[in-house]
């Protein structure tokens, strides 16, 4: 079976840690998938604009280690394990991601891309395949997941103002919305599942070209900072 990537993601998530652990959990977050030859060419997407959200099948790329029966969802608070196949664990056998995202626009110049919203894709993802989402036939009423019945619970976010304004000034030419975008983004609580939050730790993550950065207290996420990285090149 020879399978080849028939576009790429440009993502607003630049590293692994603190992507959303399902699809459309941040709906701030922007990504463009830029088609590849010979599918980048406006034939191939025509009539795509009809569709408010698309399917995309795609390679977890940066997945290190072996798969194995069963692991440790983060739902589960990762103490107790599933078979791998009743996850959506990244470890799998093939390495195959599947998302729903919402479709924002269809470019076809100066390249083919897809800009949409929602998606929990890293940077540089190889995308496989690309299918409208049918509501009469993909949203089913009455089906259940004993285990992830529902969205989890976001967790408060503060931001300083300083942050704010930064966050706040930021264009791109995805329309993203900074300040929504963290708190989406922290509010999943993007912590290992495992781990207890330690008020004297800093974490951080690159997001949209910046380095930001929080702690835990008094049972809410508080945004310490977010520096810019260097000069990085708008999408």
């Amino acid at each position: 079976m020879n399978i080849e990537p028939i576009a790429t993601v440009h993502s607003c998530f630049t590293e692994k840690f603190g992507i959303p652990r399902q699809p459309l959990l941040a709906d701030a977050s922007r990504a463009a998938i830029e088609l590849l030859p010979p599918l980048n060419t406006p034939d191939a997407v025509a009539g795509l604009e009809q569709n408010s959200h698309l399917w995309v099948i795609f390679q977890f790329h940066q997945v290190a280690g072996q798969w194995s029966h069963k692991v440790r969802p983060p739902r589960l608070g990762g103490n107790k394990k599933l078979g791998v196949l009743a996850t959506r664990s990244p470890f799998r056998p093939n390495n195959i991601g599947l998302s729903v995202v919402r479709l924002i626009e269809v470019r076809t110049h100066p390249k083919v891309e897809l800009i949409v919203a929602g998606a929990d894709l890293l940077d540089g993802t190889p995308v496989l395949d690309i299918k409208p989402y049918i509501p009469y036939a993909d949203a089913i009423q009455g089906a259940s997941s004993e285990f992830a019945e529902q969205a989890p619970a976001a967790t408060p976010v503060k931001i300083p103002e300083a942050v704010l304004a930064i966050a706040r000034g930021y264009r791109d030419d995805w329309g993203t919305d900074l300040e929504a975008l963290i708190q989406q983004v922290l509010g999943q609580d993007p912590k290992p599942a495992y781990q207890q939050p330690d008020p004297e730790r800093i974490y951080g993550m690159e997001l949209c070209g910046f380095n930001l950065q929080w702690r835990y207290r008094d049972g809410a996420i508080e945004v310490m900072a977010m520096e810019k990285l260097g000069e990085v090149a708008q999408p």
